[in-house]
């Protein structure tokens, strides 16, 4: 069986994940890495540091980068796009939306086919079952590397075309996790200033985030058909409840902005007549 050469820029925590799922799965790998010095186990391994980013780039017909950000991402491929010329750039950097499409665009100017893309697990889990990787882009290219990335392990979901489309998950989703995770902080934090034991609190937390999946699918219906009933709690009861989060925050001073935010948005949707819909009513606020 043959196997697709693959050249890996960028080494950091994430990027030597990829080379070492590469290798694992037997593909011929080329590592470049701005700061020598960290290829060492992976040449034990079998792949090959190349001298500079040209000669890495020129090794392989598939070229997978994953730095800091787009900005670092064009720092690197920039001055080489001659060599790039014909060949595919997948870029797994984490950024925006609006850069992975200029990024596309530019990669479009100089006759090189790309790939945007989203690993949406931690270095750890990269090439085992659990691994999900997003990419956006045309459907021939994917379909043309489409072996080749399934090394990454897991499941990989080709989005569409947009070259925007994997960058949107991404964010979107790490949006539900941070101000989720902050929002979790929060509560200990509040939690424990009454005298409530975090270990004691942290059972009753895991039962609330449990709520979570079926208010998922049920929000993303009601977005969808743009039609928000209230079914036993609105948007006016939510207020009140976060009404009394803040003042009990405020009680003990704490830190209140992130419920205060969240409370904000609930208000403009109550002056805005939202106030007997549901709470995903709350998604044209944010909208503007």
């Amino acid at each position: 069986m043959s196997h697709c050469p693959v050249t890996v820029l960028g080494l950091g925590p994430m990027g030597r994940s990829l080379a070492a799922a590469f290798l694992a799965a037997g593909h011929p790998t080329t590592l470049w890495n701005r700061t020598p010095g960290k290829a060492a186990d992976l040449i034990e391994r079998g792949a090959v540091e190349a001298g500079s980013a040209a000669e890495a780039m020129a090794a392989s017909p598939l070229v997978v980068v994953c730095v800091l950000d787009y900005e670092a991402v064009r720092a690197v491929v920039g001055p080489h796009a001659d060599v790039l010329a014909g060949r595919t750039l997948v870029n797994l950097t984490a950024d925006t939306p609006s850069r992975a499409r200029a990024t596309a665009e530019w990669a479009a100017a100089h006759r090189i086919d790309y790939l945007d893309g989203a690993i949406m697990v931690p270095t750890y889990l990269v090439g085992g079952p659990e691994t999900l990787v997003f990419h956006s882009g045309p459907a021939d290219v994917y379909a043309r590397h489409e072996a080749t990335l399934a090394s990454l392990g897991g499941r990989a979901v080709h989005l569409g075309e947009d070259p925007g489309l994997a960058a949107a998950h991404d964010v979107a989703l790490l949006d539900v996790f941070w101000t989720a995770m902050t929002g979790m902080v929060h509560a200990f934090a509040l939690a424990t200033s009454e005298g409530v034991p975090a270990e004691g609190f942290a059972p009753y937390a895991k039962g609330v985030v449990g709520l979570l999946p079926d208010i998922v699918d049920a929000f993303a219906e009601q977005i969808r058909t743009g039609e928000y009933p209230s079914e036993g709690s609105n948007l006016r009861s939510a207020a009140a409840i976060m009404t009394h989060v803040l003042e009990a925050t405020r009680a003990r001073g704490l830190d209140s902005s992130v419920i205060a935010a969240a409370h904000r948005v609930a208000q403009r949707g109550m002056e805005a007549g939202y106030a007997e819909n549901s709470y995903a009513r709350v998604v044209d606020i944010i909208r503007g």
